[in-house]
């Protein structure tokens, strides 16, 4: 049963990869689709090895599947990552979503208690200095065209 939640899970992967690749090379103009076209020759390839590996590992292999338990603990931010790459990227802008997914899922995963000011100082502080650098990486140094939206 292990090996075929992972044969499942490669599999799938490999399939959103494969979509990614398909739908870099297949949009225009190419000089706006140069990065994710590297990245998506990496992810094909990665996702392929993969998946080949989950296919010739033995069903006692090392490793024990998802518990419940695990697939609580990420589902809301699985889910919030949805949202935002489906709804909110291209209604609201590809930098007012980042913020406001990376603080939701820094705000699910952050042990550090909610109800403290501190807290959250820090956890915007932390938001502040991701999307300065995601613009820099994206917008400056690669010049990579982002969604556009509401804010941006």
């Amino acid at each position: 049963m292990i090996a075929l939640q992972h044969r499942i899970a490669s599999g799938i992967v490999l399939l959103v990869s494969v979509w990614v690749f398909w739908i870099s090379f297949s949009q225009t103009p190419a000089d706006a689709y140069l990065f994710p076209r590297v990245i998506s020759v990496v992810f094909v390839a990665l996702a392929a090895w993969t998946f080949v590996k989950a296919l010739e590992r033995s069903s006692t292999g090392p490793g024990g599947g998802l518990s419940l338990a695990s697939v609580r603990n990420f589902l809301p931010g699985l889910l919030l990552a949805g949202l935002y790459v489906f709804f909110a990227a291209k209604s609201l802008g590809f930098y007012a979503a980042s913020s406001l997914a990376f603080l939701g899922l820094l705000s699910l995963y952050d042990p550090a208690p909610h109800g403290a000011f501190r807290t959250w100082a820090r956890r915007l502080i932390i938001t502040a200095g991701y999307i300065a650098v995601m613009y820099l990486l994206f917008s400056v140094v690669l010049k990579v065209f982002t969604p556009r939206g509401l804010f941006l």
